[in-house]
């Protein structure tokens, strides 16, 4: 059995274009705050990112940004966060992200979030990791990625033996609950990420 005592969430470093998206991300930074879950995010004080941490540490909660050197001033570093790591490239980023995490949440984003999320769903696909991995569904964003791997499904391309578990919440009060029901499943030697990936990156 394993605890949700971190969560990472990939999120963007804009607002998008509606007010529920921002909204979403400040309950769900306050649903960690309360619950003692540190958020480990991509260490931005900008849009989505911005405002699940800030709303973490409003509500007296805990942060780690990790932050490659590259984005610190792009993405205006928060520097209110109790833990601040800068990596050297984006897959150091994704390491120690994978390594402090106990779940993962994709709030609405761009191409990073996807790229983040898709190589989560990838690692356990294959047997990397069974961390959980949900999608904070607000106002129906993620919908389009459910059509298509629903498509990949129909077409074969996720075959019967190479399934994906994609926890959805379409409210973000369900979020803790169901990574928490996930991860009480899960037997702790089986969270870890395989050696050989972790070396690779």
């Amino acid at each position: 059995m394993t605890k949700i005592r971190t969560v990472c969430v990939y999120c963007g470093s804009g607002p998008g274009t509606n007010p529920k998206y921002i909204e979403g991300a400040k309950a769900l930074g306050k649903a960690f705050a309360e619950n003692g879950v540190r958020l480990v995010y991509g260490g931005g004080s900008l849009g989505m990112m911005g405002a699940v941490a800030t709303a973490v540490l409003d509500h007296g909660g805990m942060v780690t940004g990790i932050i490659p050197d590259f984005l610190t001033l792009r993405e205006n570093a928060l520097t209110r966060v109790q833990e601040m790591i800068v990596t050297p490239d984006m897959h150091e980023r994704k390491r120690l992200m994978f390594e402090r995490s106990d779940a993962f949440v994709a709030l609405p984003g761009g191409l990073g979030t996807l790229e983040e999320l898709v190589e989560q769903l990838t690692w356990q696909q294959l047997g990397r990791h069974s961390k959980p991995v949900l999608l904070a569904n607000i106002d129906g964003f993620w919908e389009p990625l459910f059509a298509l791997v629903a498509h990949m499904r129909e077409t074969q391309f996720i075959r019967a033996g190479l399934s994906v578990e994609i926890l959805k919440a379409d409210r973000v009060e369900d979020i803790l609950p169901k990574l928490k029901a996930a991860a009480a499943r899960i037997p702790e030697s089986a969270t870890e990420l395989a050696p050989e990936v972790a070396r690779r990156l």
